[in-house]
């Protein structure tokens, strides 16, 4: 699809649609000297250990990840290192200037020194041996937990970089290089028979028999809880999305057959999670019967709207990807059941009672969780309801069952537009500062409207959007 979106692009400038050469090279080399500027700022003064964690302070002195970090400490989970990283890899596409490809290599690096024992990341890495936040890492400088987590995209997003910087480098880096070849071996030796993944292992899972999903005949309220439900079969957060596009990129890079057949046995996971008539939607975890179970206290075993959604959109990825239409047939039924589960405001529910499909929340008294129907004043720390995006998953689904090839519209004048934005945007130090609006950040508690800070988020998006831009002009300047 984005090979069509490009031919469109290409078609459009041919014809002269919105070409003004004199302002087009300006805005190409002033994004040049812009994505430098800013990539210098962040790799010379904000990394730390070649690496970043989610927002900072404008003078730097205040780091946070999941909370207050440290000046030893780097994240992992997105919007972390892994996708600086990313942005920086495709600034090196784009320009093939080797500055971004020293900052990527850095970030690579960086996330290579985390590595743990078990193959895979945590959700940070801690420089500092007796760090608060040290993990038993596999080059002999950490301690502690060695627990790989699949939750947020943490092990999937590092390795998807490790391997795309891999094949950027021709495999001929022996530090990444090898951390990629142990993360994909631990990730491939994580997943369940069934073609399921827990949500974090410390060594390869266990045998258990392939089932289908079922509804459990105990009353799930008050029995069945596990507590090491990160053992369990996994949903939660993309799981399975992530792996995904985890797995398609190792395949891609290393033709491993290993990685093809490790996609679709997720997708036959999928398959077999996809709960039975009245709700053909997904759970968030499983247990080894595959009845859906509690996660963490505020979490219980509904059918998710959330995780429906997000699963519908990886069957899509893999039945893309395979040629397969066997991975789409689970999907009618599940948008149908959305669709006569859309809420009154026109969001869908986290979860929905088991079997009768009620909308389930949960009311906070202290530290105390309890059910509820009763969406009012519901606890503020957790995602209740979700956006629904039935009408467009049911396009894409439409388009991929009729092998349809549909070119996007491609706005060249907006591509424009915002690369010059992001142009004007960044400051004389180099910096792209955000002003909050006093919305919550990843991680942190609620800041006040007017604070600024800096965003790793924002700063991959920038140089992406940037990078998107000058390999459009490009194209567009080999077909005059």
């Amino acid at each position: 699809m984005k090979h069509l979106r490009l031919l469109t692009a290409l078609w459009m400038l041919f014809m002269g649609w919105g070409i003004d050469a004199d302002a087009d090279d300006k805005v190409v080399q002033n994004a040049k000297e812009t994505m430098i500027r800013a990539t210098r700022y962040f790799h010379d003064e904000v990394a730390r250990h070649g690496g970043y964690v989610y927002h900072y302070s404008p003078d730097l002195k205040v780091r946070w990840g999941e909370g207050l970090a440290t000046e030893d400490q780097i994240w992992v989970q997105p919007p972390g290192t892994p996708t600086v990283g990313m942005a920086y890899l495709e600034a090196y596409s784009a320009t093939l200037d080797r500055e971004f490809l020293v900052a990527a290599k850095d970030a690579a690096e960086a996330l290579a020194y985390g590595q743990l024992q078990s193959g895979g990341w945590a959700n940070c890495v801690d420089f500092n041996p007796a760090g608060e936040r040290v993990y038993l890492y596999r080059n002999g400088k950490g301690r502690g937990r060695n627990n790989s987590s699949l939750d947020d995209g943490q092990t999937q997003s590092a390795l998807l970089f490790l391997i795309r910087m891999d094949g950027v480098l021709q495999f001929r880096d022996e530090t990444i290089h090898d951390a990629a070849m142990v993360g994909l071996d631990a990730v491939l030796n994580a997943q369940f028979p069934n073609g399921g993944f827990p949500q974090s292992w410390t060594e390869p899972v266990e045998d258990r028999p392939v089932l289908k999903a079922k509804y459990p005949d105990h009353d799930w309220r008050t029995e069945g809880r596990i507590k090491n439900y990160w053992d369990m079969y996994t949903l939660n957060d993309n799981v399975c999305g992530y792996l995904a596009q985890t797995l398609i990129a190792a395949h891609e890079t290393y033709r491993d057959e290993r990685s093809l057949q490790a996609l679709r046995k997720l997708g036959d996971f999928l398959i077999l999670a996809q709960m039975p008539e009245p709700q053909p939607g997904w759970a968030q975890q499983y247990n080894p019967d595959m009845e859906p179970i509690w996660a963490r206290k505020f979490e219980p075993p509904g059918v998710s709207g959330d995780e429906t959604q997000e699963a519908i959109e990886t069957l899509l990825q893999i039945a893309k990807y395979t040629g397969d239409d066997r991975y789409l047939e689970p999907i009618p039924a599940a948008l149908d059941y959305l669709d006569r589960s859309v809420l009154p405001d026109g969001q869908l529910a986290r979860y929905y009672e088991l079997k009768t499909n009620r909308p389930l929340y949960m009311k906070r008294s202290g530290g105390t969780y309890s059910l509820t129907y009763d969406s009012s004043n519901l606890p503020s720390h957790y995602g209740w309801k979700t956006s629904a995006k039935i009408d467009s998953l049911r396009q894409s689904y439409e388009q991929q069952r009729a092998h349809q090839l549909v070119a996007e519209p491609f706005d060249i004048e907006s591509l424009e537009s915002r690369a010059e934005q992001i142009i004007k945007d960044l400051d004389r130090q180099g910096r792209w500062v955000t002003t909050a609006s006093g919305e919550r950040l990843v991680g942190q508690p609620k800041i006040r409207a007017g604070d600024q800070y800096i965003s790793s988020e924002v700063f991959s998006v920038n140089l992406i959007t940037l990078s998107t831009y000058l390999k459009t002009m490009a194209a567009a300047l080999a077909s005059r």
